[in-house]
This record gives C-alpha cells, structure tokens and sequence, in this order.
C-alpha cells in the first residue's frame, strides 16, 4: 500500500507541475523551468523507490524512458533552432517523455501534434476576428489578436503527457490494482 501511494503520490506531482506550467503558457507564454525539474525529479524519485520496493515492472526499462527523453530533446532542439518552439517547450516536452518512455512516445507525440495544430488553428482564427476583445495583456490571446504568430505549446505538450499517462495506465484499474495484490 505504501508503494501505491509513492506511485500516486509523483504521479499527481508530475501532472500538478503539467497544470501549472500549461497555465503559465496560456498566460504569458513562459513556462517556468523549475516545473520541468519538477516533473524529471519525481520521475527520477518514483522509479528509484519503486525498484527499491520490487516493483520495477510499473515502468518501462530505465534505458527506455532516457532513450525517449532524448529523442524528444532532440526533435525539441532542432525546432527551437528554427524558431518553431521555445527553449522552456523542449525542457517541458523532454521532462514528459522521461516518464512515457519509448511505450508512451507514440501518443505522446500524435496528441501533442494533435493539440499543438488544433491551436494553431485557433491562432489564425483569434488573429483574424479578434473574438476576444478584453484580453488579459501579455497573454497569448492578446498576443496573437496583436498579430504575433505563438502558440502556447505547453498546452499541447501537457495533452500528449496526459494521453500517454492514460494509455500507460498509469491511473487505470490494472496498475493501480497490481500494487494492492502484492
């Protein structure tokens, strides 16, 4: 039982941290660094004591989820080079992949895409018709109703992260429970 609650426990501290960075990235297009550490810490903090307490088979291999971490950085690096994504997206979407590891990358990316477009297309959208007239100033409807091209991207990276947590399952019946038969 007491590992099930170390489990829930990082689990709810990652997506916490996703939350709020997401906001951050709504309201100012900023994430902070300190949540990125955040969520590699509890990650780091969570397999440890798992392995610790015998039940490394939550996770994929260890070697899985840095592999995924790095392709992730990668992809993430060559974008900010070309100005299609912030340095604070790529640590954020890095730190995510770290827990989805190679099993969880595939939805990762697909919804992180999915989520990223569908704003994209919200952006041209406010940018065009300026729905909001009241915008907070400095937040990314302000920001691009001013016609400045951004997408809050961590909104995007925040999805993805969560559809892998789902399809991991990591908070379904079958993880969960396998922590109270043992």
């Amino acid at each position: 039982m007491m590992l099930l609650t170390f489990f829930l426990a990082f689990v709810f501290v990652a997506l916490a941290a996703g939350v709020l960075a997401a906001l951050s990235d709504l309201r100012g297009m900023v994430i902070p660094n300190v949540l990125s550490v955040i969520i590699i810490s509890a990650f780091f903090l969570v397999y440890v004591v798992l392995w610790f307490g015998g039940r490394d088979d939550v996770f994929a291999p260890f070697l899985s989820h840095v592999v995924a971490a790095l392709i992730v950085f990668c992809l993430t690096l060559l974008m900010f080079f070309f100005k299609g994504l912030g340095a604070g997206d790529s640590k954020f979407g890095t730190a995510f992949a770290l827990w989805v590891g190679l099993k969880g990358l595939v939805p990762f990316l697909f919804y992180m895409a999915l989520v990223g477009g569908a704003l994209g297309v919200l952006a041209l959208v406010l940018r065009k018709w300026k729905l909001i007239p009241n915008a907070k100033e400095g937040s990314w409807v302000a920001r691009v109703q001013a016609g400045e091209n951004s997408v809050p991207y961590g909104v995007a990276i925040f999805s993805g992260a969560l559809a892998s947590f789902v399809k991991l399952g990591y908070l379904g019946p079958e993880v969960l429970s396998s922590f109270l038969l043992q």
